[in-house]
């Protein structure tokens, strides 16, 4: 196995063990028997040029309990099919080590989460790591008690994302 699988099944039996422990989004209740997730895909673990943008407060649209979130916008990046993402910091970081990118594909409400995916992206220098493999879906999609950002319509992809989280009962691919 390469390093990049095991640390990636390593971070995915970790969030169970999160999970299963009752200090995620859900009770613990002993019925948690773990994440659904997409076969693991190198493809999809890409390293990109961030395109630094002006830090501008953004709203990211309204969650999913009506309210605002904050962030400052930090850059965007071009993926290989030609779309682009915009990253984000959270507002006051002026020197994030990681990025906050929130995004839909084609996946969004069939294979994974109707309101989007996150993937938390470290940010090296004027390089960022999307391993979409870590894709994942947030608190409120497993419980109402959570609030949300939503992706911003900027991060709606026209592709599928077949790389990280699914909703229970979908089979890995």
């Amino acid at each position: 196995m390469s390093a990049w699988l095991d640390d990636l099944l390593s971070f995915r039996a970790r969030k169970d063990a999160h999970f299963a422990s009752g200090r995620g989004p859900l009770p613990k209740d002993g019925s948690f028997d773990g994440l659904t997730y997409f076969a693991p895909d190198p493809a999809w673990n890409l390293s990109l040029e961030v395109q630094r943008l002006p830090a501008e407060a953004a709203e990211l649209a309204t969650s999913t309990q009506g309210e605002v979130q904050r962030f400052v916008t930090w850059g965007e990046v071009g993926l290989p099919n030609g779309e682009r993402l915009t990253l984000y910091a959270r507002e006051g970081d002026d020197a994030p080590a990681t990025l906050f990118v929130p995004f839909r594909d084609a996946t969004s409400g069939k294979a994974t989460y109707g309101a989007g995916r996150y993937l938390d992206a470290p940010l090296s220098g004027h390089q960022v790591t999307l391993d979409f493999n870590r894709g994942y879906h947030p608190f409120c999609a497993y419980s109402e008690a959570w609030t949300c950002p939503l992706p911003p319509a900027a991060n709606w992809l026209r592709g599928a994302v077949e790389a990280g989280e699914k909703l229970a009962g979908e089979s890995a691919s």
